[in-house]
């Protein structure tokens, strides 16, 4: 079959409308008008409703002088200075938490011992040799003993508000910076709150902290719980802590019958118990491996030179005063009562052979 070439196929031809006039806008017509169909070219057409009849803003974009300005970027200094308080500020608010913590905790301990015996004390706990403690009511200590302690350690205890004097306080803190010996001592307070809390070191730091734990202790404990935990937990010996202890192991005696000598030379033996053991049979030996028996014994030898003159003078008076009276031998019988040597004082005499 032929085919005729592409450029003769037959095509077809669209003719272009002539022009017509724009579309008028005005009134819809009338009958009339539309009697007939409306001329070539002069059609009418309704006006097209605007989709907003807002007017439109012509998009432009905005010019440079009216942007926003960029935020002004701090210095590095500026920023690390920053940085800094923020963490000042935070490592003091730790430090904040971690001392309401240990006040609430301190607290919460100081309160305990109104009724509590501890376990241990800080001191019990730093000796290298270890410790040998029971703990004795003080109903069932001699009134010998306690009166001679009152007497050597602290006379005011009975009669006074408080820790301490600040009278007394400062003096010893005056004489201390002066390199001076200490004209008074610590009280009862104080040494029971160095025993529980602190060591051994002799420094205006632990001097001041002494005294803020002993205010303390002063205002939740009674003297006579107060002269309770000392007798109970004050060194008599490189490893006797109590009165217990000391009495079953230089006298073989319990607590509640110390005789007044005996009361004497236990507490004599307070300012300075590292340096002495007993003797062979009972009593105290001041020929130490260490050398230092001397400076045991004169505390001993001091106290057995002022004391028996106070207790004759005074009595158990300023034993009931604290709030103890009677006479630990008319106390009934209890099962804490220390009236059996402890095992433990038992075994170290056996290891020293001075039975």
């Amino acid at each position: 079959m032929a085919h005729d070439p592409p450029e003769r196929l037959p095509t077809l031809r669209f003719r272009r409308p002539a022009e017509a006039p724009p579309p008028r806008v005005g009134r819809p017509p009338s009958d009339a008008d539309r009697s007939g169909p409306p001329a070539e070219g002069a059609g009418w057409y309704p006006p097209a409703p605007d989709e907003d009849p807002r007017p439109r803003r012509p998009w432009r974009s905005r010019p440079v002088d009216e942007r926003p300005p960029a935020p002004e970027q701090q210095p590095r200094s500026s920023w690390r200075r920053d940085r800094t308080d923020r963490r000042r500020r935070g490592v003091l608010r730790s430090l904040g938490r971690l001392l309401a913590v240990v006040f609430v905790v301190q607290a919460l301990v100081m309160v305990a011992l109104r009724w509590v015996d501890p376990p241990t004390t800080a001191f019990m706990a730093a000796n290298p040799a270890g410790s040998i403690q029971q703990s004795v009511p003080v109903e069932h200590v001699s009134r010998n003993f306690l009166a001679a302690v009152i007497a050597h350690e602290d006379a005011p205890l009975p009669y006074r508000s408080g820790a301490f004097e600040w009278d007394s306080l400062f003096a010893r803190a005056q004489a201390h910076l002066r390199g001076e010996d200490d004209p008074s001592g610590s009280t009862i307070p104080q040494q029971v709150a160095k025993n529980l809390f602190l060591n051994q070191e002799l420094s205006a730091w632990r001097k001041a902290v002494e005294a803020g734990l002993a205010a303390e202790l002063a205002l939740v404990v009674e003297d006579r719980r107060m002269l309770e935990l000392y007798v109970n937990h004050a060194q008599f010996g490189p490893t006797l802590y109590g009165v217990c202890a000391a009495s079953w192991y230089y006298f073989d005696t319990p607590p509640d019958t110390l005789y007044p000598e005996q009361a004497i030379q236990l507490a004599g033996l307070l300012p300075s118990p590292g340096h002495v053991r007993r003797a062979p049979g009972g009593g105290l030996d001041f020929q130490v491996e260490d050398g230092l028996g001397w400076l045991s014994r004169s505390h001993v030898l001091n106290a057995q030179a002022r004391l028996p003159r106070h207790l004759d003078q005074l009595g158990f008076q300023p034993v009931e005063d604290v709030g103890i009276t009677g006479l630990a031998a008319d106390e009934p019988d209890s099962g804490d009562d220390c009236s059996e040597r402890p095992q433990e004082v038992a075994d170290l005499i056996a290891a020293e052979g001075t039975a």
